[in-house]
């Protein structure tokens, strides 16, 4: 029982370690390959069942049909779905309609968890899945109650053993998948932190310098612009450059209040006065592009943070929101409340939305997705968060909108 028990753990960590080997880089690859190996770590565990020494029979099939119903949903379960009773049928043996019909209840019911699943916390997760594992061999064991109603020691250590094997080898699964979403999402911010040092050294030391001669030249063309001896096309050549020099220091300003400190003003509170403070900072910009700003509060969690630094990071989400809505005009919702130990700042737009590849890209240097954008604003939003210890978490569709939800811990 041991030999197959360890057998089966090396099956349901399969297609772990060929995500982590091959496509842990290559996000859109999810689809194809680890459903596939999923395919075929629950087809192992089915051809090669933990035998108890009760007598019984019991496989760990529905451990990766769960894991892959809560992580992923009903798109990426179906095929294991299809699979899982396509090899029950050419297994045979009795039970065949029954396993059908519980497969279709758990496929119709576990993947509704989805969303919920994926929105809790990683000790949340690993209790959820473990329950429902857990839940789903209890219902499995009632079925088969009756054939050992009359020998309930028997029973008993049937359901002891069943238990304990889907149990361990559901809580192994999980949180080796929690710790390597862990270690993604370090290396991330370990990254982005080293991106955010290196461009505000590099802010620091090219942009005085740059400045400088852009303000003599910009000097310079002033005065030839009032030159009486000019032509009107030479003028508006003189215009055409003036326009681009503004653009230039427009950009190494930006670059400065990037790798410039800012003053330090440590405040204690729910977010409410800066949220109303930007707010109306906002409204003339918003009314100028047919804009309604619309807020709610909820929150009472309190929390010591840098105002100026928050002001900022919402100034430029504001400002985003806006811009993202200027052709068509549309809603600016700002939504404060508190969940837990965190303070939830939902920031969402109806405008022009995003991809998933441009989102993979926010708060990356130079990145943006206005024609005009340098990517300095949400380079600066991400690094504002980054120093609250929260995280963002961005939802987008093309032509729906954008919602930017800052996570922040008390």
């Amino acid at each position: 029982m041991l030999e197959t028990l360890l057998i089966n753990a090396l099956f349901l960590i399969f297609p772990i370690m060929i995500y982590l080997i091959f496509i842990e880089d290559h996000k859109n690859q999810f689809n194809h390959i680890v459903v596939f190996f999923s395919v075929i770590s629950m087809v192992l565990c089915m051809l090669f069942p933990v035998k108890l020494e009760v007598g019984y029979i019991v496989d760990l099939r529905y451990i990766p049909f769960a894991v892959l119903a809560l992580y992923g949903g009903y798109k990426k379960v179906f095929p294991l779905y299809i699979v899982l009773n396509v090899v029950r049928f050419f297994i045979g043996g009795d039970g065949v309609i029954e396993s059908f019909l519980y497969s279709t209840v758990f496929f119709l019911i576990v993947p509704l968890l989805s969303k919920k699943f994926n929105r809790m916390g990683p000790k949340q997760r690993v209790v959820a899945a473990t329950s429902i594992a857990v839940l789903n061999v209890c219902i499995y064991l009632s079925q088969v109650f009756y054939l050992y109603k009359g020998k309930l020691h028997i029973f008993r250590w049937l359901a002891i053993d069943s238990i304990l094997t889907t149990a361990t080898g559901m809580l192994f699964v999980v949180l080796l998948c929690e710790k390597i979403r862990s270690n993604i999402e370090s290396r991330k911010m370990y990254v982005h932190s080293e991106k955010l040092e290196v461009l505000s050294e590099l802010s620091a030391s090219i942009a005085h310098e740059i400045r400088n001669p852009l303000t003599v030249t910009n000097g310079f063309l002033q005065l030839l612009k009032g030159s009486k001896s000019l032509s009107p096309e030479e003028k508006a050549y003189i215009d055409y450059s003036l326009d681009e020099l503004q653009r230039a220091e427009s950009i190494v300003s930006d670059f400065l209040a990037y790798s410039k400190p800012q003053s330090i003003h440590m405040v204690t509170g729910d977010f409410k006065e800066d949220i109303e403070y930007v707010g109306n900072i906002m409204k003339p910009y918003a009314n100028t592009h047919r804009v309604k700003i619309q807020t709610r509060f909820s929150n009472t969690l309190q929390k010591d943070y840098d105002q100026n630094q928050l002001r900022q990071c919402l100034l430029n989400l504001y400002k985003n929101g806006i811009e993202a809505m200027k052709e068509t005009g549309g809603i600016l919702s700002i939504d404060v409340f508190e969940r837990k130990k965190q303070i939830i700042i939902q920031i969402g737009d109806t405008g022009i939305g995003m991809t998933e590849e441009e989102i993979e890209q926010l708060g990356d240097p130079y990145y943006s997705t206005k024609k005009e954008g340098t990517g300095l604003g949400m380079l600066m939003v991400y690094s504002i968060v980054h120093s609250l210890k929260g995280k963002i978490d961005v939802k987008s569709k093309k032509g729906k909108g954008t919602t930017f939800r800052l996570i922040i811990p008390v």
